[in-house]
């Protein structure tokens, strides 16, 4: 459990039609589209329009993909197909009548280039599709993360951490849940112009709008790093998320990255190229005067011939003609040298651009090693943090499964409550250390302040119910779970929770009904499908 930071009506699914935004009038500070910028910038809009990031998202409709692919893990059948104008995923695992049935596609997520997920809804949920597309393999495999998984994953819910890169104009989700929007849950599809210039309305109207060129140098690089930071860990600020931030303001304000110390010898995740860069020489040399503009052209890519001569000219612009002359003059691909493909460590069967530009490429394997004993650092590192996001930091560490992250987080959580004491997630860290520590009284008064201050946080609620169930207070467990399971049904161990205490109670309707929500949103649960088994027996009997 972590309460730190985000990594986002009931009703089935609506049709793509549905999904797409109706023409409203906009308020001044609301976006407008890419094609109202054409109208002025046409040389500029046509050439952004080939762009990756400007195929980052959209309706699935617009980029089917078919595929018949059949996972060995689950053994279970995927297929993407049209059919009557949609797009759909179904899923078979012969033998099993739950695993059989069909999802429709309303969204994708992802160019294509590295990789595309679909979205789909279940009752107004938005859902991951569990098989993705791997566009440096170009093959089709199971979810990242979920490779070798034996049951189908048919509940990986969109976050708005995950969602937030790749659409423009993203809604929240409903309040109390992390992935029920109302639909549809973003303004526009891909990368528009205004992830970077900002909310375009009062332009199209004479307005000004941000130019990210003329933008102090911290401020100029906070637009890459919202997508382009991957961080070791990020800290959202109280009552913000990353998702509230605009061009042109302070990042930090919205949220704080920390990396380790020793990151110069760490792996390379798929979206660490800000930090990769602040390695390099060549960064480090220049300055402020270094941007990623420096080397990309936000408004266009070079074509695949062209992208080794595009890219050494942007080397040679600083190193000189000279100097190229002399350094492999017959090896023109510099970046092939110092700027190598290695494997993300976060994503299966991607590659990440190394942007360190180092002199001679390190690591074995094309994977990179990490040293021992690390700190947490504020990336950039001149920026000031205190002491509640450190804590936060250092717990979230400690998480990760770094187990002499513990006592340094413990120590901080306990001074920043003095320094906090009405900031929920301190709160609720600090209940989970406590919990942790077998000390019952004082964790569930850190959840209930916390869920006093956040009543929409669901994971602290979910901590408080297991230790009340502990603790023989399985009343007070029941409710926090079904005001969990009610706003989040896809969590399946809530729902099993819930049955289980229904059936020991000898509710036995109530027990099978909530197996049957969650076997709608998870139908390979082994779980579920047991205790449904063994409930509808004569006599039922609780439990798989």
């Amino acid at each position: 459990m972590s309460a730190a930071v985000a990594r986002l009506n009931s009703g089935r699914p609506q049709s793509n039609d549905a999904a797409r935004l109706p023409a409203v009038a906009a308020p001044e500070t609301s976006y407008v589209g890419n094609d109202a910028c054409a109208r002025c910038h046409e040389a500029i809009s046509e050439s952004y329009s080939h762009t990756s990031m400007a195929h980052a998202s959209g309706l699935a409709t617009d980029e089917p993909r078919t595929v018949d692919f059949v996972d060995p893990g689950s053994r279970v059948h995927y297929r993407i197909f049209s059919d009557a104008g949609q797009l759909w995923l179904s899923f078979e695992r012969p033998g099993d009548s739950f695993v059989n049935g069909k999802r429709k596609l309303l969204y994708f997520v992802g160019s294509g280039r590295r990789g595309l997920t679909y979205l789909f809804a279940v009752d107004g949920f938005l859902f991951e599709s569990p098989i993705n597309w791997y566009g440096d393999k170009k093959l089709w495999d199971m979810a990242p993360a979920y490779q070798g998984t034996r049951e189908i994953p048919l509940n990986l819910p969109a976050f708005t951490s995950c969602l937030y890169c790749h659409v423009s104009d993203l809604r929240p989700p409903l309040p109390g849940t992390e992935n029920r929007y109302a639909m549809p849950f973003q303004g526009h599809g891909g990368v528009t112009c205004e992830r970077c210039h900002g909310p375009g309305a009062s332009h199209v109207k004479g307005g000004p709008i941000v130019n990210p060129a003329h933008l102090a140098a911290d401020r100029r690089d906070a637009i890459c790093m919202q997508c382009h930071l991957e961080g070791k860990i990020a800290v959202e600020r109280p009552g913000l998320h990353l998702s509230n931030y605009k061009p042109g303001d302070d990042l930090s304000t919205y949220v704080r990255y920390f990396v380790l110390s020793d990151l110069a010898t760490r792996d390379l995740g798929a979206v660490s190229q800000v930090e990769a860069l602040a390695q390099s020489t060549c960064k480090q040399k220049s300055g402020d005067s270094m941007s990623c503009t420096s080397c990309h052209d936000p408004h266009s890519e070079p074509s695949a011939e062209n992208k080794v001569a595009y890219y050494r000219k942007k080397c040679l612009s600083c190193h000189g003609a000279s100097f190229a002359e002399k350094h492999h003059p017959n090896q023109a691909d510099c970046a092939g040298c110092h700027m190598p493909a290695s494997r993300s460590t976060d994503v299966a069967h991607t590659q990440v651009t190394d942007h360190r530009i180092l002199r001679r490429h390190l690591g074995v394997d094309g994977v990179l090693q990490s040293a021992g004993d690390p700190e947490l650092v504020p990336f950039p590192r001149s920026e000031q943090v205190d002491l509640r996001d450190r804590a936060l930091a250092w717990q979230m560490l400690a998480q990760k499964g770094d187990a002499e992250a513990r006592g340094k987080a413990e120590r901080l959580l306990r001074q920043a409550v003095m320094n906090n004491p009405d900031d929920p997630a301190v709160l609720a860290e600090l209940g989970y250390v406590e919990q942790q520590h077998g000390r019952a009284d004082s964790a569930r008064a850190l959840y209930q302040r916390a869920i006093t201050r956040d009543p929409d946080t669901l994971d602290v609620a979910i901590d408080l119910a297991v230790l009340e169930a502990s603790s023989g207070h399985l009343g007070a467990a029941v409710k926090l779970w079904q005001s969990v399971f009610a706003r989040a049904p896809y969590r399946s161990n809530v729902g099993l929770n819930l049955a289980e205490a229904f059936c020991k109670s000898g509710q036995y309707d109530s027990a099978r009904s909530y197996l049957l929500r969650v076997l709608e949103f998870d139908p390979d649960s082994a779980h579920a499908k047991l205790s449904l088994q063994r409930l509808n027996q004569v006599p039922p009997a609780c439990g798989p």
